[in-house]
């Protein structure tokens, strides 16, 4: 047994069948993998298709990142079994890497082919996100045109397509920063100060107290 793993006897059920049939030879590991593979991509395709809406990434070139994902997220977790603690079930631990993948890949479309304008559906989701209450808000469509006019009008370019990826796209973080090469203070502060100027406006137009402190 590796150092520190998990003996397999004090795991669940299904996740030490997985665990030993992947750590075993011949055709039952290669059946185990093609088994697992199916599970991945199973999983990839309810991902991209949940987020198709708010990507430019469509059709065919969807489902191929959905294949990309599931195969780079088995490579990942091959490597890693060592690590795994039995702290969930093995597959909810498998969907982990997935939707890691399936993040980062999204992303770097999405800044290869930024969404220009961004549909009813996203601009509803910016209204979220803020927090504003949907009851005092129900009459939402001045609301909304003032938070699109400050994000299209006043967020410098860079805050644009950060704000949008993150709030609106529900790009990870962890994904955008890698993409950008920057640290996750970076992109912390330029949502911090998108944010402000977003809250600001609407203060300054009546749909909010005047703030005192933006939420980070």
């Amino acid at each position: 047994m590796e150092s520190g793993r998990v003996p397999v006897a004090d795991l669940d059920e299904e996740s030490s069948a997985w665990l030993s049939r992947l750590a075993a030879g011949g055709g039952e590991r290669q059946a185990a993998e093609g088994e697992l593979y199916a599970r991945l991509v199973r999983i990839a395709l309810a991902e991209v298709r949940r987020r198709s809406a708010g990507t430019p990434v469509t059709g065919r070139e969807l489902d191929d990142v959905a294949h990309q994902a599931a195969g780079d997220a088995m490579l990942a977790m091959l490597a890693k079994l060592g690590d795994f603690r039995g702290e969930s079930r093995f597959i909810t631990w498998a969907y982990r890497f997935v939707i890691l993948e399936v993040s980062a890949k999204l992303g770097r479309h999405y800044w290869r082919h930024p969404v220009v304008v961004l549909d009813a559906g996203q601009w509803e989701r910016l209204a979220d996100r803020f927090g504003l209450d949907p009851v005092r808000h129900a009459e939402s469509a001045a609301l909304l045109a003032e938070v699109r006019r400050v994000v299209e009008g006043e967020l410098t370019g860079h805050q644009r397509r950060v704000f949008t990826a993150i709030v609106a796209d529900g790009v990870p973080l962890d994904a955008l920063a890698a993409e950008l090469g920057v640290r996750r203070n970076a992109i912390y502060k330029v949502i911090f100060d998108a944010r402000r100027k977003i809250r600001r406006a609407l203060a300054a137009n009546g749909y909010l107290d005047e703030p005192g402190g933006e939420q980070r």
